[in-house]
């Protein structure tokens, strides 16, 4: 599928730079080339060139790069023109380009033309996306795993096994008196158990993935000068929030971003719960609550050298409800006790202190291991993975189980035809082999401008 259309946009990000780059693409660029180079580049070659406007008038020199069709990125004949990268010559050339023709590119449309002309499933152009957003090197290589096709060629054996079994059910519609001797000698029920474990491998290795791609949004709560914000200086290995014996200190939320085993984890201090006339510090509690809220894990702070009442009896069911948490006894050095984890269950207590870093490690770990990260997982084996990836996965496994479940009573061919039917569109529509058009929007739409 080549575009009528032409379109065109600065590829390089906003501001001063060392080089600036104009992507175009569409069908035949002969004229525009020819206007602006003054030729029509050697495909796949770098020329250094002079860029014209339409009076020959040079506007820049730098090098171009022409990819005829279908050999490019997008599928469709595609000139990329590498400048200096100032805003004003940058501006300049992408005006010409669009004087003669060519329209602002939307966000993500060259990657939607590469999907759209099958050079890239749905899959990798999201890892595109994905390699850019990246805040850890751990999780760009496995972006770049997922944009080298990992993931896809694993969901496709999947889908082709699918297939296969879908088949070989439905040829024996056609002979319904012989169907549960045809099901046993097809070995139905193992190929549906050999599937199952397949998926539930690639689930495992999704769910680490996206707990790279999206990292873990963690609230450090409690009562007003137990160590919050010394804790978060602590993760973060840096003094960015103020520490003071003066209770309320903290009156606004401090948000910091640091990488534990390549994972992002996004660690919010708060300020103290507790009954107050400021006006002030009310607005920060109420800012305290609304983070509680949209956090991933809750760290509630307790000083151990003083007796408290339990904070979280204070927060409403509906803000914790189903939020894992953990404990934290701060100021054993005060009590001079060691560092030392409580793991029961539903009730993880670490004692540590946060301002001598003794016990640190092991609350580094706990919120690892609470997030599910796996790290003899942690490799080639892992590829990005996003949250409508791991819910499509999670339809595919429920298909399947109920597939499974079928052979495990009287054989209902239709049905199981059916939810095999089911599993198999819903691995698909990671890939985008069947995909909605709503979808492929807001896909696209996250996009930079230029990809």
């Amino acid at each position: 599928m080549v575009s009528p259309d032409i379109i065109a946009a600065i590829a390089t990000p906003p501001g001063r730079g060392g080089i600036g780059v104009i992507r175009i693409s569409g069908k035949n660029l002969t004229r525009l080339a020819e206007t602006i180079l003054g030729k029509l580049p050697k495909p796949r070659y770098a020329h250094l060139s002079q860029f014209l406007d339409m009076n020959g008038q040079v506007i820049d020199q730098g090098i171009a790069l022409y990819f005829p069709a279908p050999n490019s990125y997008t599928g469709e004949d595609v000139l990329e023109l590498q400048g200096h990268g100032g805003p004003a010559v940058m501006n300049l050339l992408l005006s010409q380009c669009l004087s003669m023709g060519a329209r602002l590119a939307q966000p993500g449309e060259f990657t939607l033309r590469a999907y759209l002309n099958n050079k890239i499933d749905l899959i990798q152009a999201e890892s595109v996306a994905d390699i850019i957003a990246a805040s850890t090197s751990e999780a760009a290589r496995c972006a770049i795993h997922s944009l080298q096709g990992y993931f896809s060629t694993r969901i496709e054996e999947l889908v082709d096994l699918l297939i296969t079994l879908r088949m070989l059910i439905e040829a024996t519609l056609d002979f319904p008196e012989d169907e549960i001797d045809n099901l046993q000698a097809l070995h139905i029920k193992e190929r549906l158990d050999h599937i199952h474990t397949q998926l539930e491998q690639i689930f495992s290795a999704a769910r680490q993935g996206n707990l790279l791609q999206e990292g873990i949004k963690i609230v450090l709560a409690g009562a007003p000068n137990v160590g919050k914000s010394s804790l978060l200086n602590q993760l973060v290995e840096e003094d960015v929030a103020i520490v003071t014996e003066i209770p309320g200190t903290t009156r606004d939320t401090i948000q910091r971003t640091i990488a534990i085993q390549g994972i992002p984890i996004h660690i919010i201090d708060t300020a103290g719960l507790r009954e107050t006339s400021d006006i002030v510090e009310q607005k920060g509690i109420e800012r305290t609550h609304a983070a509680i809220q949209s956090a991933n894990m809750v760290i509630w702070l307790v000083d151990s050298s003083q007796q408290q009442p339990d904070i979280k009896d204070q927060m409403s069911n509906a803000i914790v409800a189903n939020k894992p948490q953990i404990t934290v006894f701060n100021k054993i050095d005060l009590l001079n006790e060691e560092p030392r984890i409580e793991d029961e269950k539903n009730n993880i207590k670490i004692h540590l202190s946060a301002k001598t870093g003794e016990g640190i490690e092991l609350l580094r770990w706990k919120i690892l291991e609470i997030a599910g990260w796996q790290s003899n997982q942690a490799g080639e084996g892992v590829f990005m993975a996003r949250q409508r990836h791991l819910q499509a996965l999670s339809q595919a496994r429920i298909h399947l189980e109920n597939a499974q479940r079928l052979t495990n009573s009287e054989y209902q061919l239709e049905l199981l035809a059916e939810e095999l039917r089911l599993a198999q569109s819903a691995l698909s529509s990671i890939t985008g082999r069947f995909t909605a058009d709503d979808l492929l929007g807001e896909i696209f739409s996250h996009f930079c401008i230029g990809k």
